[in-house]
């Protein structure tokens, strides 16, 4: 007979602690210690079987290529497509399109005659079937269960064994040997592994949707993560169009590529030219703005830095980044201080990456430097002109992975001048090149270096 215990799982790293803390003493997360009830056994477990050890050479491989989602961008992301048997973790704000999403890929693989399982919990089939008419997504092969219990479901997928099955969401499951509530830590992690362990032995492709936390991370413990093959993140700002799919773990490819779809009337469809939706309003010659390129996996982005400088009266002025790592603005600002005598102490900054993607390389580091300058000074960057590169803390100008591509992307679009790392190519077709060893001389170039009283 089992007793049972009361211990406290940390969210975060699901460490155990017999006792409540602020502050979990193994990955130091505050306020991550969540009460569980644990039953201990009473006697000692028997002996394990001895392991099955193989050489790595014997082992049979098994195939990573995947079954196409019908959708070119998931596709893309996920290197070709679901892989049977694997469960995808899909995690996104609210309203951002993941059941709009899943519906899709739901009706793409009934299009192909083969069933498919949508678990819902926290819609009814009716607000469901609603979202499917106004999509026109409406299709036989798309059975759909409203239901939490974790036993019920997989009475569900022993029953129908479906191709693809979508559980929206997570955090609504409930496990009836588990004694805490829906969306617990110990339901979370009860439930996931559960249903893991059923898609792998009755090869059944699962989707799940899970919530996110107000910092943007998956709610619910990391064993979450660690549990699936695939996690990714729907991303976009809710007033916008534009949608952003990435992976952060993907057992059977890639994680460096992304999917750019536009949300409208009709569902997400993905987006053939996206350099042209992010300079498309763009407006020549007006002072902070920059055009500059990142790479997401194989494909290069061409986007608009825009930075807006204003005089402040305040002690302590504003820095407001949006798309762009504000840690990194702050550490740009005191290079031009320290390195070029660009002061700003007496401004408010404010940096945008327009279009709605978020930036974290290093490779538009110049290009928000100059539309710094630009700002303050109120010259505009000459109409044409491009510029790519990571500034360093002595003020150097360092080179960036595939400048060549993000050269040819942005002479597709028209654009006749560069500025570039010295270590970059010193001729390009279509392109004038201007190669910059350091911050100082990028700005001469541009004639940027103008002092703003």
């Amino acid at each position: 007979m089992a007793r049972t215990r009361t211990v406290y799982v940390c969210s975060s790293c699901d460490a155990q602690e017999p006792k409540w803390s602020g502050r979990c003493g193994t990955c130091g997360e505050w306020n991550s210690l969540h009460e569980q009830l644990n039953s201990a056994p009473t006697a000692l477990r028997p002996l394990a079987a001895e392991p099955s050890i193989t050489s790595i050479g014997d082992v049979e491989a098994i195939s990573a290529a995947g079954q196409s989602t019908g959708m070119s961008e998931v596709d893309r992301v996920l290197g070709g497509g679901l892989i049977r048997g694997s469960v995808t973790l899909l995690g996104g704000e609210p309203g951002v399109g993941k059941s709009t999403l899943v519906l899709q890929l739901l009706a793409n693989e009934a299009e192909s005659g083969r069933t498919c399982l949508y678990v819902t919990g926290e819609e009814s089939p009716q607000q469901v079937k609603l979202r499917a008419d106004r999509l026109g997504l409406t299709h036989p092969k798309i059975l759909v269960a409203a239901e939490v219990s974790v036993p019920s479901i997989v009475a569900a997928i022993e029953e129908i064994n479906p191709a693809l099955c979508v559980i929206d969401s997570v955090q609504t499951l409930e496990d009836p040997e588990v004694e805490s509530g829906p969306g617990s830590v110990s339901q979370v992690r009860a439930a996931v592994n559960r249903l893991v362990s059923e898609a792998k032995e009755r090869s059944v492709t699962m989707v799940l949707v899970g919530h996110v936390t107000k910092d943007g991370n998956l709610a619910g413990p990391r064993v979450l993560e660690h549990a699936v093959d695939t996690v990714l993140s729907l991303e976009g700002e809710r007033d916008q169009g534009l949608r952003v799919l990435r992976a952060s773990k993907h057992r059977f490819g890639s994680t460096s590529e992304i999917g750019l779809m536009t949300l409208g009337e009709k569902g997400l469809a993905g987006v053939e030219d996206a350099s042209g939706i992010f300079l498309g309003d763009r407006l020549p010659l007006t002072p902070g703005s920059v055009v500059s390129a990142t790479t997401e996996g194989h494909r290069p982005l061409a986007l608009e830095v825009q930075a807006l400088v204003v005089p402040t009266v305040l002690p302590q002025p504003k820095r407001s980044a949006k798309g762009f790592d504000p840690g990194r603005l702050g550490l740009l600002l005191a290079v031009m201080e320290q390195r070029c005598n660009v002061r700003m102490t007496k401004f408010d900054v404010y940096v945008n990456i327009a279009g709605g993607i978020k930036v974290t390389e290093p490779g538009i580091d110049l290009a928000l430097c100059l539309a710094l300058a630009s700002a303050l000074t109120g010259w505009p960057v000459p109409e044409g002109w491009f510029a790519c590169g990571e500034v360093g803390l002595g003020g150097e100008i360092r080179g960036v992975s595939r400048l060549e591509q993000r050269l040819g992307e942005a002479t597709r679009l028209g654009f006749d001048s560069a500025v570039i790392p010295r270590s970059g190519p010193s001729e390009y077709p279509g392109m004038e090149i201007h190669r910059v060893s350091s911050l100082s001389e990028a700005l001469e170039e541009l004639m940027l270096d103008k002092r703003s009283n």
